[in-house]
């Protein structure tokens, strides 16, 4: 079978590939993931996932790479990770009463019989939050401590009693990795799944 390649570090892309892959190799792309000038969210997530899977596909020939990138969207301006407990404060109290985008963006690269596959998908996920207070914000962020998530919350934890509503093609997406768009990329890419 031919080796399958996750171009991330995340322990969350990691967690779900492993659903529908049991076996895969894991490889950091070493890419600069500035955003460049006048770049929306959505340009930069869709570039840097095509730039991940290439970077490690030029080590792994032969191999299926799986790239993917995902930014957070308040008011037109990327939320990146927080990294402290004050920052994750101030992007939840930002987020409340009001809609975040997070734009996923993955690119599965494979040889075919033709040459080289070259797959693209992008999943958009709203999130409207509901209000929150700073006691709660405070609560929620000393409870989970999501300083590694783009908009310091974890769905698949607490912070799903953050929202009012999230509305979604693919929940999978939301966490980091889009599964229903990778699992039929694979498929395409020669790779036997249910």
């Amino acid at each position: 079978m031919t080796a399958i390649v996750l171009a991330s570090t995340s322990r969350y892309r990691r967690e779900l590939l492993a659903r529908i892959v049991p076996d895969f190799v894991v490889q950091a792309p070493t890419v600069d993931e500035t955003p460049l000038a006048d770049e929306t969210p959505l340009q930069t997530v869709q570039r840097l996932a095509k730039a991940k899977a290439e970077a490690v596909a030029r080590d792994h020939p032969g191999a299926i790479v799986i790239g993917s990138d995902q930014l957070a969207e308040l008011d037109g301006r990327a939320l990146g990770k927080a990294g402290t407990a004050e920052a994750a404060c101030r992007q939840l109290a930002a987020c409340s009463g009001k809609t975040v985008r997070f734009h996923t963006a993955v690119t599965l690269i494979a040889d075919g019989p033709d040459g080289k596959i070259h797959r693209h998908a992008t999943d958009c996920t709203r999130v409207v939050f509901r209000q929150l207070d700073e006691a709660s914000i405070a609560r929620y962020v000393a409870a989970e401590q999501p300083f590694d998530c783009a908009g310091s919350f974890k769905v698949e934890g607490l912070g799903i009693a953050l929202f009012s509503r999230v509305e979604s093609d693919d929940p999978t997406a939301l966490i980091g990795l889009p599964l229903i768009a990778v699992a039929q990329m694979l498929r395409e890419a020669g790779v036997p799944l249910p």
